[in-house]
């Protein structure tokens, strides 16, 4: 029901890997309510200050209870008694609310730190050779050599070399990536293995200061992320707190004046049912919740003001290849030259692409397969010449039976052949290269064919996607390094609310200064050194794992998973948390309305109001109470129930759907606010009910 919890696995090819499973196991369940007995030290719920008073009310009835076993007074010690027991029971289901989200967070700790394991260094010493130290002794700075088949000592960046990365320690993924020096995939991390070929690596973080080690200790620490606006609503429900407390010791003196004295127990009753104590109760669970569906989706939070900057941001940057386009360009189009058919222009250019292996080669195979029905050909080696590709010519094709086919560059082919092209083929280079694609001509001997569009394709649902945004009140912005011209004709494909082309460091940078200073909240990706300044600047910097060191210091979030699209998925995590907390506040705010009806008759049944007509505050009674003790008890005993059957919700949080904040408003106060004033009369009243049913109340009040 509330979330799921980490047990580290092993696959078959020898991959740990982290497995869901749900987390509302029996031993989970059993370790949350031991952490919640010890989170009920005075001095570890101190910084809640809803739970810390309910703790000294239950402390003051307790000493009641004694007080009362002692005198041997038996009617006052039942009811006494149970509201006691209920009043440490609140408390209690609180502590176990925030013990369960830690719970979560420690998992992913586990894993992380079962990944953790000690290596020994090959150190470059400086007169060149090299030595095996323990990798806890490496400083920054050392160089060391990590050759195929050994664990990478420490975080760092690749001086020399390139090779295949195991990083399926850290990100769960038993795909390797490519580390090579220079560039933007330059830097490593600590226990990720090489597994092919050689590096040479600077070490950049000291012992204990390990990517590694900082993740263990943000997850353990989580409890202690507290965002700005939740430290506004803690102080706000504290001065709630404090205003019924003032309001509850005025009653007393009051209730003597009218000669109906009240006893201690039935005022710290009334405290604790109208202060906010479900708010109060699951606040930290709802943000430390929160924190855990990032790590579960591969982020981690650098800092706690960047988990709430993200549901609060409404710009967000994207880069264009890789996060809004899939990066690699596909074959979408065959234009001939008049006097071919595009059957012939596909065949040929088909033909020129059955030994080239790089995606746009094989995208131009599978478009003339799927759109004419042109299966592959097995053609003969010794009756068959494939032309590679070089960067000197830009060329690729084939020499078959006589024929020389050849595809590339519009001007490389135009210098193998003249480039005769008619109006039409003219027009539609023109037309690929205004839309932001690539025109490939393909030509037979020294005849022009046609031209083979490739674009970089809209990735699936992205559309969706910025859709969704939008109507949540989020501009999107296209990163790009084309030109005006393209980049225009790009977004308008792509959906994008605005672009920023031949976009450079310091107009990135600039970029996010200029939103800020107009009142937005921005959030950007990026993965290279050039990102830094830009990320330095933004509210949400998500970093890359893969990115760069400097990338990396810039962020305040990094994805282990370096999938730039995971941005938008990090702003509904952050949405949904502040989704989250606003509807169980105004649960919260309005089921008191509902107590107050309960408690507050039942205290002053027997006053009468001096006028024209005497009226007995009993009238107020209208969920017609049994009585003013079980009206009393029946409240108390909600008031604790509910906080244990909104621990679910506030664990998984409340669904995130794309919208404006006034529709959010209007959701939260029909469904919540209106949940909050119809549930506890139900509620308290079946509790009344059962209450009555089994004569637990016998006694009066005073």
């Amino acid at each position: 029901m509330g979330g799921d919890t980490l047990t580290v696995v092993e696959t078959g090819a020898g991959d740990r890997r982290p497995k869901q499973e749900s987390f509302w196991t029996r031993e989970s369940v059993v370790h949350g309510f031991k952490q919640a007995v010890v989170k009920l030290n005075p001095l570890d719920l101190m910084h809640n200050p809803v739970m810390f008073a309910v703790e000294v009310g239950a402390a003051l009835t307790t000493i009641d209870t004694l007080r009362y076993l002692v005198d041997g007074n038996a009617t006052s010690l039942a009811f006494v008694g149970q509201i006691t027991i209920w009043l440490w029971l609140t408390v209690l289901f609180a502590t176990f609310a925030e013990a369960m989200a830690e719970g979560r967070g420690a998992a992913h700790a586990e894993f992380l730190r079962q990944s953790r394991t000690e290596t020994v260094a090959r150190k470059v010493m400086s007169d060149g050779s090299i030595q095996d130290i323990p990798a806890t002794d490496l400083q920054k700075g050392d160089v060391v050599v990590v050759s195929a088949g050994e664990v990478i000592p420490g975080d760092g960046e690749v001086k020399e070399g390139i090779a295949a990365v195991d990083e399926s320690a850290i990100t769960g993924e038993s795909a390797p990536v490519i580390r090579e020096s220079g560039g933007d995939r330059s830097a490593v991390t600590g226990g990720t293995k090489v597994i092919s070929d050689e590096l040479r690596i600077e070490i950049t973080a000291g012992r204990g200061e390990s990517f590694l080690d900082k993740m263990i200790e943000l997850i353990e620490s989580a409890k202690r992320y507290k965002t700005p606006n939740e430290i506004a609503l803690a102080l706000l429900l504290a001065g709630l707190t404090l205003i019924f407390l003032v309001v509850t010791v005025t009653l007393e003196p009051m209730s003597v004046y009218a000669k109906s004295p009240v006893g201690i127990t039935v005022l710290i009753a009334l405290l604790v049912a109208l202060a906010p104590t479900t708010i109060g109760g699951l606040l930290s669970a709802i943000g430390i919740s929160g924190m855990n569906r990032l790590f579960e989706r591969n982020v981690l939070a650098l800092s706690g003001r960047a988990v709430e900057a993200a549901g609060d941001a409404n710009v967000i940057m994207l880069d264009k290849t890789g996060t809004l386009t899939i990066g690699n360009r596909q074959a979408t189009e065959f234009i001939p030259t008049s006097g071919i058919s595009e059957r012939e222009l596909a065949e040929a250019a088909q033909l020129s692409s059955l030994a080239d292996e790089t995606p746009e080669g094989r995208s131009i195979v599978v478009l003339a397969k799927e759109r004419y029905g042109l299966r592959e050909v097995d053609l003969p080696e010794n009756e068959v010449e494939f032309v590679p590709f070089s960067a000197e010519t830009r060329m690729s094709g084939v020499n078959y039976k006589g024929r020389e086919i050849r595809k590339g560059a519009v001007d490389s082919v135009c210098s193998w052949t003249g480039c005769q092209t008619d109006t039409a083929l003219g027009l539609g280079i023109d037309r690929i290269a205004r839309s932001g694609g690539t025109p490939l001509l393909v030509s037979e001997g020294k005849r022009i064919l046609g031209a083979i569009h490739l674009k970089d394709v809209v990735k699936e649902g992205i559309h969706e996607k910025l859709n969704a945004l939008r109507e949540a009140g989020i501009k999107t912005v296209m990163i790009t390094g084309d030109n005006p011209v393209t980049a225009e004709a790009i977004a308008k494909e792509v959906g994008v609310d605005d672009f920023l082309s031949e976009a450079t460091p310091e107009k990135k940078m600039d970029y996010v200064r200029q939103m800020k200073a107009e009142g937005y909240m921005v959030a950007m990706v990026g993965d290279g050194t050039n990102d830094a300044p830009a990320l330095a600047n933004a509210d949400v910097a998500v970093a890359m794992n893969t990115g760069t060191m400097a990338a990396r210091e810039a962020g305040n979030m990094i994805d282990l998973d370096s999938n730039p699209t995971k941005l938008i998925e990090i702003v509904e995590v952050g949405k949904q948390i502040l989704i989250t907390r606003g509807a169980l506040t105004t649960f919260s705010v309005t089921n008191d309305i509902a107590k107050y009806f309960a408690i507050i008759p039942a205290m002053f049944v027997s006053l009468y109001i001096a006028g024209h007509k005497a009226v007995s505050l009993g009238a107020l009674n209208i969920m017609r109470l049994t009585s003013p003790q079980t009206a009393i008890l029946s409240a108390i005993i909600f008031n604790a129930l509910i906080i244990p059957v909104l621990i679910p919700l506030a664990l998984k949080g409340v669904k995130y759907r794309p919208s404006s904040a006034a529709v959010l408003l209007r959701r939260n106060l029909f469904v919540y606010g209106l949940g909050g004033l119809i549930v506890p009369f139900v509620g308290i009243k079946l509790i009344d009910m059962v209450v009555t049913a089994l004569h637990l109340v016998s006694t009066t009040v005073h």
